[in-house]
């Protein structure tokens, strides 16, 4: 599937690809973007398949995630671009190293759903089993911010995302799609082998997403950056994540 795509900067600035996590939409980054990344790259972040403007139709499964990505890459005529993921997009970035290594220049995991434990990605999916209707995009962000979320970035951000629907608000996601790919998230990630570009894991230990297991287990593959607040960092800590991957890719000119 060629997946929907939202850009920003020089077109021929060099190239990031930037992937949102479950429930999530390509704009997401538009505030990173806008604000800071695209003065320096061409910013290119797709809906991901069941989520907001791309197909919805399965299967959801880590292959034809991979599949669709591969395919919206050679579309736009990227071939090694640098890439951004945020949680299951993580996922992802490590599930596209590991299959195509040739289309990955750098990589940065933004706290990512390395990969989940059983019982939490079954609760997240059972979670997830109603129709993603809300009262309104306030009443959404007072039920999901945390003290340290920036809740002016988070509504902005939302709006964006939710569809009016009788009054009230809907989600832009295939919820059969969300279910799998929370359940997708139980497998065990690519192992540490099959990351050999440079990589920069960002990740807010107060959430305990990411895992001392897993850091032991990647130990000599990532290069490590804590930041504080919570799981969605692009709304708690956004500073300190947009310099964390510019400085990882100060050099965004060098040798591909």
């Amino acid at each position: 599937m060629r997946l929907h795509t939202y850009e920003w900067g020089d077109p021929d600035a060099p190239a990031l690809v930037c992937l949102h996590g479950v429930t999530g939409h390509g704009e997401r980054y538009l505030q990173l973007a806008e604000e800071r990344w695209a003065q320096t790259f061409h910013v290119i972040a797709p809906d991901l398949r069941g989520h907001g403007r791309s197909g919805w139709e399965p299967p959801w499964d880590f292959a034809t995630h991979v599949a669709d990505l591969v395919e919206t890459l050679d579309d736009l005529g990227l071939e090694q671009p640098d890439w951004v993921g945020h949680s299951w997009g993580g996922r992802l970035v490590l599930e596209v190293a590991a299959a195509h290594p040739e289309r990955v220049h750098r990589a940065v995991l933004l706290d990512p759903a390395i990969d989940l434990l059983e019982h939490i990605a079954f609760d997240a999916a059972d979670r997830e089993r109603g129709e993603p209707v809300f009262d309104s995009v306030a009443a959404y962000v007072d039920t999901w911010a945390t003290p340290s979320t920036d809740r002016v970035r988070m509504a902005a951000d939302l709006e964006r995302y939710f569809d009016a629907e009788d009054g009230r608000v809907r989600r832009r996601t295939s919820q059969d799609a969300v279910v799998s790919i929370f359940r997708e998230l139980a497998i065990p990630a690519p192992p540490p082998e099959t990351l050999t570009v440079p990589t920069r894991l960002v990740y807010a230990p107060a959430y305990g997403l990411v895992r001392e297991e897993q850091l032991a287990r990647y130990a000599g593959r990532l290069d490590v950056v804590e930041v504080p607040g919570m799981h969605n960092v692009m709304w708690d800590a956004f500073d300190e994540t947009a310099g964390a991957v510019e400085r990882f890719l100060e050099n965004p000119r060098a040798e591909r």
